[in-house]
């Protein structure tokens, strides 16, 4: 007995000697898709012994990346890590992680060429898409009809906005026209939507990015947009910098007709709406006048291998990331969350289950992102200094508000963003 209970405790050492543990690093701290990871590495797990996925979150998206950073210079980095997307400059110049398509040959042509674009850098496939999303319109129905609006046709440009505003201060339905979060991400959309990159080098993506455009034509448009919109009274927030959750009750709670934020929150707000007695619709992103409509740029995250583990590591993570987003399973993630799910084969799926009759919202989301011009513009913004020169427009944004005129702020932003650029890539020379 004693000899055969040595042979299963060596047994079992071995399989636990052999098998190949994938730490995942994530951002999402809510139970609904953390839940929803949990439950995919367990099926991952359960269908492949000789791997152990073990996810972990590891708080934001930049204390995950950092967090990474660190253990990897200590020389125990996770095997996957999802990091987000305007971190993948800071990633790459990291010199912590190995491009995806490197680890084995996978065919990406699934993936829709917006979201595979932004992570497709010098002609490599750096991470895997995971959570993606952008900037939609939300609109109070209800709130329109009172104001003599029609909500079938939602405003799609700024001058259309403003056309509107004026109807709703008309009607004193005691709710501001317009309410987003004050977020340095919503001017790199609207840059992309003119066909103008943020950026010099194009975009960063044809060399390192040295200078903003933050003087550009394109750029005075949105600046003059915030000032004609705080002139009149039209744009409320809640004074917080990137305030996504007190922007969004702003408008479910009726305080805001119209409002901007990412497709991720449809499903969160659209509870919200029907919980507080409204019809909520959802419309393309509102862009300047007198331009051609070029498409949004991809937020979220992705998922990212580090290069110091090993060659069964980074391929077990490689597998069970392109696992957890296989059809089926984007397919779920989306409904689950509002994230798009990445894969055209997914939106197949979704249109064959009729997911798009029973939430006719959705749809205006991904007809708007398969929609996107590919282009330096559209395929994103490569920055190191992102997380800080995002935060020196959202501060640029709000000066015109407190009374700044449009030019002093602009040029204030973008010497402050140049200067960050500057500074980032010192470190590189």
């Amino acid at each position: 007995m004693k000899r055969l209970t040595a042979l299963l405790t060596l047994s079992m050492a071995s399989v636990a000697a052999a098998q190949t543990t994938v730490e995942f690093w994530h951002s999402f701290g809510d139970a609904k898709r953390t839940g929803w990871i949990q439950a995919r590495a367990d099926e991952y797990n359960k269908a492949h012994p000789g791997v152990k996925v073990v996810p972990s979150y590891k708080g934001s998206y930049n204390d995950s990346l950092q967090a990474t950073i660190l253990a990897s210079r200590q020389g125990k980095p996770p095997a996957l890590v999802q990091i987000f997307e305007v971190g993948s400059q800071l990633a790459l110049d990291s010199g912590m992680f190995q491009p995806v398509s490197g680890v084995k040959n996978v065919d990406y042509s699934d993936y829709i060429k917006p979201v595979i674009n932004y992570y497709t850098i010098n002609g490599k496939v750096n991470s895997l898409p995971f959570n993606s999303s952008s900037p939609v319109l939300y609109y109070n129905k209800t709130l329109m009809q009172k104001a003599g609006l029609n909500p079938k046709t939602p405003p799609t440009t700024f001058g259309a906005l403003q056309k509107a505003c004026a109807k709703i201060e008309a009607a004193k339905l005691g709710a501001t026209c317009f309410g987003m979060s004050m977020n340095g991400w919503f001017v790199e959309q609207w840059m992309a939507q003119q066909g103008a990159t943020l950026l010099n080098n194009g975009n960063g993506r044809q060399g390192r990015a040295t200078a903003s455009n933050l003087d550009s034509a394109a750029a005075k448009k949105i600046f003059d947009f915030f000032k004609t919109m705080s002139d009149r009274k039209w744009y409320t927030y809640t004074g917080k910098l990137e305030d996504w959750d007190g922007s969004d009750a702003i408008f479910t709670n009726q305080k805001a007709v119209f409002h901007i934020t990412s497709t991720a929150d449809i499903g969160n707000n659209r509870d919200a709406a029907k919980k507080n007695g409204f019809d909520m619709g959802v419309g393309v992103l509102p862009i300047p006048d007198g331009v051609k409509r070029n498409g949004v740029v991809i937020g979220g995250a992705s998922l990212w291998i580090p290069k110091t583990i090993s060659k069964a590591q980074a391929e077990a993570a490689l597998d069970f990331a392109l696992y957890m987003t296989n059809t089926k399973n984007m397919a779920d993630w989306h409904k689950l969350t509002g994230y798009y799910p990445v894969r055209q084969s997914s939106i197949d799926l979704l249109r064959k289950q009729g997911w798009f009759t029973q939430t006719p919202l959705q749809l205006v989301a991904f007809n708007q992102l398969t929609k996107t011009v590919p282009s330096p513009a559209t395929a994103g913004g490569l920055n190191g200094a992102a997380i800080q020169t995002r935060k020196i427009i959202e501060e640029g944004l709000q000066k015109v508000l407190n009374g700044t005129p449009v030019a002093d702020a602009m040029k204030d932003t973008k010497a402050r963003a140049d200067a960050a650029l500057s500074e980032y890539n010192a470190n590189f020379k």
